[in-house]
């Protein structure tokens, strides 16, 4: 697998409102983009640290995964991204490696992005998207 860096880290969080100072005011960073993700039931805020981003995610309803991750295990970590030439590829070569996938094909996310992603009981844990920007 090709991966060529740590596209984000995703945080589950109650409210972008409520988190967003923390990483503004305390750490300095800056909040560049908000957007609503519909078919995720998401909505993401997302800072830049060097090469790699933060991405808050907060459930737009109680249905969304993100609501459900918060109400069992509170506000915290969701998962890592890589960034990879080939979202499709990448989940083809996990396929028949037989990690079990939460994908089967590539999706929209935010930012642009494809994205595919593992099941965390084949991870170690961590649940694990695979991304790349759209190819026209």
């Amino acid at each position: 697998m090709n991966i060529t860096h740590i596209e984000h880290i995703a945080i589950a969080v109650k409210s972008l409102e409520t988190a967003i100072p923390y990483y503004e005011n305390i750490l300095g960073l800056k909040c560049y983009n908000i957007e609503e993700v519909a078919d995720q039931k998401v909505r993401t805020a997302f800072f830049k640290v060097g090469q790699t981003k933060i991405e808050l995610l907060e459930p737009t309803c109680e249905e969304s995964t993100v609501a459900k991750f918060i109400e069992n295990k509170g506000e915290g970590i969701h998962h890592v991204a890589f960034a990879v030439p080939d979202t499709g590829e990448a989940l083809n070569e996990l396929a028949s490696k037989e990690i079990r996938l939460i994908d089967k094909a590539p999706r929209g996310g935010a930012e642009n992005l494809m994205i595919g992603f593992a099941h965390p009981k084949a991870t170690g844990g961590v649940l694990t998207e695979f991304c790349c920007p759209k190819h026209d």
